[in-house]
């Protein structure tokens, strides 16, 4: 029996969407996007600007952004992989309200990220060391097609 598995994505710019849609179709996986009830803005992405929501939100890492109402139910799945960009070396704290909606008792989880400059293995340490009653598989950055490809025969 082949395990079941979700992909889950918050995507600011459309490269982890992408990432995600091409690693959801190389494991025949479902995929579903983890959305912010209040969408990002350009402006809210400028990590430039000390005021821009994502830098707020990154300075004050107890912040959870809200989602939009997903109606997930985990039940079916063996194991979920949940994708972000990497903002300050980290999950953008949108990650960490989806972790705490839902329950994942009893599923393998790994996270995969797109970035412009930073390694996952800082975020991936975090989120383990936040939520250490999950059971964690290792992760990847996803930032090629080759990359892709090579996550997806670990998953496999």
């Amino acid at each position: 029996m082949s395990k079941k598995i979700l992909v889950t994505y918050f995507s600011a710019s459309g490269e982890t969407k992408q990432a995600a849609y091409t690693l959801a179709d190389a494991l025949d996986a479902d995929i579903r996007e983890i959305e912010p009830a209040i969408p990002y803005t350009a402006e809210d992405l400028n990590w430039n600007n000390q005021q821009s929501r994502s830098s707020i939100e990154m300075k004050n890492l107890m912040l959870r952004p809200e989602l939009a109402d997903m109606n997930l139910d985990l039940s079916s799945y063996d194991e979920v992989l949940i994708g972000f960009p990497i903002w300050w070396n980290l999950a953008p704290t949108i990650i960490n309200t989806f972790m705490e909606k839902y329950d994942f008792t009893g599923k393998t989880v790994r996270v995969f990220a797109t970035s412009g400059g930073s390694g996952i293995s800082h975020s991936e340490r975090s989120l383990q060391d936040q939520y250490p009653q999950m059971e964690w598989k290792p992760g990847k950055l996803l930032n090629m097609n080759h990359t892709i490809r090579q996550f997806a025969d670990m998953v496999r």
